[in-house]
């Protein structure tokens, strides 16, 4: 019978000893995640948005040709988001939205700078945009970083 009692001490001590690596291994495992998303965060944020510019072209270096807040309905609304920084890979979105609040458009671009960059972004509607003030909003890696604010006037 004290050989019964043994055993399971025993077996007991192995179990405890099994589950008390098996939690150390995950702590270990969450803090290497952790320091990794902490270095992803630094990386991205070394890229910062300097400005949006608003035109009705671009040149083919993505920057705004002819800055404007005015716009008439059937023209096509150009932004470039110019970014400064290095980071292997972020996140620009552009939210355009109507006087009321009502979404127009969102569009996301992943891009991945190397110091001075322009990403264009632009908004038109077949039909045309209706009269009213508008604003585009800029988010980096989800944060806001920018917005501009225009008119769409009757010509």
């Amino acid at each position: 019978m004290k050989t019964n009692h043994v055993t399971a001490v025993l077996s007991l001590c192995f179990v405890l000893a099994l589950a008390s690596t098996a939690c150390q291994k995950s702590q270990t495992q969450t803090s290497d995640n952790t320091n990794t998303g902490t270095a992803t965060e630094q990386t991205a944020s070394n890229v910062q948005v300097e400005r949006v510019d608003l035109g009705k072209h671009v040149g083919n270096d993505n920057q705004v040709t002819d800055h404007s807040d005015a716009f008439t309905p059937n023209e096509t609304i150009y932004a470039s988001v110019v970014t400064q920084g290095s980071a292997p890979t972020a996140e620009l979105k552009t939210r355009w939205t109507y006087q009321d609040g009502q979404v127009v458009d969102e569009v996301s671009r992943t891009i991945a700078p190397q110091g001075g960059a322009a990403t264009e972004f632009h908004v038109s509607k077949p039909d045309g945009l209706p009269v009213g003030k508008y604003r585009v909003e800029v988010f980096l890696n989800g944060a806001p970083a920018a917005s501009k604010e225009f008119e769409v006037k009757k010509t």
